[in-house]
């Protein structure tokens, strides 16, 4: 897995023994289980009898990909994609499709930077973003846990300091993992936050510093506002900083997520997702769309409530749990 080699042991938990029990792969496709059902059933009428390529069976296959919510961009390429593949001969009947589907989804999720960027000198901060509701705290707490559990020292900075239930989760979480972190009042500036914590990581040897930020305020364009303003005030600090900007998608809302992402890249350059929720929902599809539709790689995936239920992002792994 790249920069993540070493693994420290800890407590374990009945929820530990669990996902310990299963092998990465077979986690996540457990996780896909509600969106490999979805798009089974669909496939199964179109494909589980061998016909000769036509249009009419392009136009059914349209449709079943729609549903599976990967996006108008996405399907439109890959029925083209197939209908090249059948004027070539490369694929002449409904036998072959699955496995040209699968090859030409694995090669369009790969057209990206899937690794995280990595500070030449530590601390690499990472700038997480996302509205309230989408399992942000969670997934900072997965994140850091799992640098952790690579030997990193890690601290959190508690941003969204609009909502004082953040600061409290996000305490709770530091102690429980073993990170440090840092807080102000309710209220206070987030970007005097992210600047007392960028000074605290570089006097006391972090690693990896992993800012919070606020997921609401009155009006879109303040949130985008204060957003921008906590960029600048990092990237004073440190320079080339913030190293990652990750926004947080629930997987559950689908192509509703690609919007969100859509928005916030414009105001904070977002270079990469961290998908949560993806055992919860039949729309896991939406991630295969998202390279296409907004030019932003998925990252790390949520499988589960568990502190440990994260992965790394892997195209190859991600789309044979999906359709195997």
């Amino acid at each position: 897995m790249g920069w993540f080699s070493k693994k420290k042991s800890g407590t374990t938990t009945a929820e530990d023994v669990k996902s310990k029990s299963w092998s990465p792969f077979q986690k996540l496709k457990n996780s896909l289980t509600k969106t490999r059902s979805k798009l089974a059933s669909k496939f199964k009428d179109l494909l589980s009898f061998k016909r000769k390529i036509d249009e009419g069976v392009l136009e059914e296959l349209e449709v079943v990909l729609l549903e599976s919510d990967m996006g108008v961009s996405l399907v439109t390429k890959i029925i083209q994609d197939i209908r090249d593949a059948w004027k070539s001969k490369e694929v002449e009947d409904t036998t072959g499709i699955y496995d040209f589907l699968k090859k030409d989804l694995k090669q369009s999720l790969k057209d990206g930077n899937y690794a995280l960027q990595i500070a030449p000198a530590p601390p690499t901060v990472i700038m997480v973003a996302g509205v309230n509701g989408v399992g942000k705290t969670t997934s900072i707490a997965k994140l850091a846990n799992l640098f952790i559990k690579q030997g990193k020292k890690v601290m959190l900075a508690a941003g969204d300091t609009f909502r004082a239930a953040a600061t409290e989760q996000l305490d709770i979480w530091s102690k429980r993992i073993g990170a440090d972190i840092v807080k102000h009042q309710s209220g206070a500036d987030p970007a005097a936050v992210a600047f007392d914590a960028l000074e605290a990581s570089l006097s006391r040897g972090i690693d990896v510093l992993i800012v919070d930020t606020a997921g609401r305020l009155h009006t879109h364009e303040n949130l985008m506002n204060e957003l921008s303003k906590m960029k600048r005030v990092i990237s004073k600090k440190i320079e080339n900083a913030p190293h990652e900007v990750l926004m947080v998608l629930d997987a559950t809302t689908g192509q509703n997520a690609i919007s969100q992402a859509k928005l916030f890249k414009e105001a904070v350059g977002i270079t990469g997702i961290f998908l949560s929720k993806l055992d919860g929902t039949a729309k896991g599809g939406a991630i295969l769309g998202m390279r296409k539709e907004i030019d932003i790689p998925v990252k790390y995936v949520g499988l589960g409530e568990g502190v440990d239920d994260i992965q790394e992002f892997d195209a190859d792994k991600f789309v044979d749990a999906l359709f195997d």
